[in-house]
């Protein structure tokens, strides 16, 4: 990895700060930036909060802290491999959640709808929110927090959705009150690209969650992918994923990347049965699957662009259709088998009710809001910006939080 590919202007923050005292440890700004992240509060609050399978569900399955270390990984060793700056791609991969409400993607579509009247949620706008003023650490001139004060290549490579909102319902990344930071991170850039360390980190999430829902789905019994040599289970699967994922794929297309992910010899060939030899084999297979997904990025990296560093906007990754497929596959088995159950139906819809409701609590009832989020508050010059504050304060509590203020502030969770 060559540092010097990086120069001042990706180690700035919004607010200068003075080099350390000679005594401490010296660390870069980008190790500096990790070192942030990982003792954000809102990191810890990620252990709490859901992934697939419900935290409280089982003491191997994955939460959303425990996803975020495994993509930081998976980020760390693809950036390294590429040449980009892996302290840039891991912090990114250790926030790229940062901003999840309670209840995973069923919460953040209940918060959206909720906050339309002041620019709805988006998980990944508020990750930015929390990085540059949720998470208190530092302060500019005029006594306004700056949050965490990252260097703008790691706030950059933070966000996978580089515009702020333009559509209703679809993804972005900055809220209208947090675009002076969006366009200081972006400096001067108007497109919609993005770098290619947030690219890395994109990939790294879907690497992670294609693959580590389905070991959760088997180590749940939810699972058991020698089930899929029935036709019928397969067309169902490959419905649900179009659904979801890849609506103009076919049959076929789905087929042909199972077909290719079943010829690795540590693919299932018996039922997951909780054994010490069953486990260390669905291990093998996580594994397999990663590198197999990983190697052929790069290799199609240096194809297309030769050896060079890949840093910043340098490149763009190159992600083959045939692994696109086989990912994609396996978050559909995912999906079908495990989101899409009639038991899983009705959790959900528990959840959006009590998000719901306790958002109206709160917001006829704002002095029951943590300090912070109360400061804000008295702050807020309209009705927007008050409930923009309420969805903050709802959004940054976990799954077991989210029931307990329910309980205490409107009823019977």
């Amino acid at each position: 990895m060559r540092t010097n590919e990086y120069d001042d202007r990706d180690r700035e923050r919004i607010v200068p700060e003075p080099p350390k005292r000679v005594d401490a440890p010296v660390r870069t700004p980008f190790e500096r930036d990790r070192a942030r992240v990982v003792h954000a509060a809102a990191s810890r609050r990620l252990a709490a909060k859901t992934q697939v399978v419900g935290p409280q569900s089982d003491d191997f399955v994955r939460n959303r802290l425990t996803h975020s270390l495994e993509v930081a990984q998976i980020a760390r060793d693809l950036a390294r491999a590429l040449g980009c700056h892996p302290d840039i791609t891991e912090t990114a991969a250790l926030a790229h959640d940062l901003g999840h409400p309670p209840f995973g993607h069923n919460g953040e579509q209940v918060l959206d709808a909720l906050s339309e009247p002041c620019g709805g949620f988006e998980g990944n706008a508020q990750t930015l929110r929390l990085l540059s003023r949720l998470e208190a650490k530092t302060f500019d001139a005029d006594g306004h927090s700056v949050g965490l004060n990252l260097t703008r290549a790691t706030l950059d490579a933070c966000t996978k959705y580089p515009w702020p909102r333009e559509i209703p319902g679809t993804k972005f990344g900055a809220y209208a009150d947090d675009l002076p930071v969006f366009t200081w991170m972006r400096d001067g850039r108007t497109d919609h690209r993005t770098c290619v360390e947030a690219q890395v980190m994109d990939l790294a999430d879907d690497v992670a969650y294609s693959v580590h829902d389905v070991e959760d789905g088997i180590v749940a019994d939810r699972i058991d992918l020698t089930g899929l040599t029935d036709p019928g289970l397969r067309r169902e699967v490959w419905q649900t994923t179009r659904d979801w994922y890849l609506p103009d794929a076919t049959d076929d297309a789905f087929e042909e990347a199972l077909a290719r992910m079943q010829t690795q010899g540590s693919w299932q060939r018996s039922s997951y049965d909780g054994s010490r030899r069953s486990l260390a084999a669905l291990k093998n297979l996580t594994s397999d699957l990663i590198g197999r997904f990983c190697g052929s990025v790069q290799a199609a990296m240096v194809a297309t662009y030769g050896s060079d560093s890949f840093v910043r906007y340098r490149a763009d990754l190159v992600i083959p259709d045939e692994t696109l497929l086989e990912i994609t596959v396996l978050k559909g088995v995912a999906a079908h088998l495990v989101m899409r159950t009639d038991e899983r139906r009705e959790v959900m819809t528990r959840q959006r009710e009590l998000l719901a409701e306790l958002v109206a609590g709160l917001v006829d009832r704002p002095d029951r809001l943590d300090a912070a989020f109360a400061n804000d508050h008295g702050d807020a010059i309209d009705d927007a910006a008050r409930l923009r504050v309420v969805i903050d304060q709802v959004a940054s509590l976990t799954d077991a939080s989210a029931h307990a203020w329910h309980e205490r502030f409107v009823g019977t969770a």
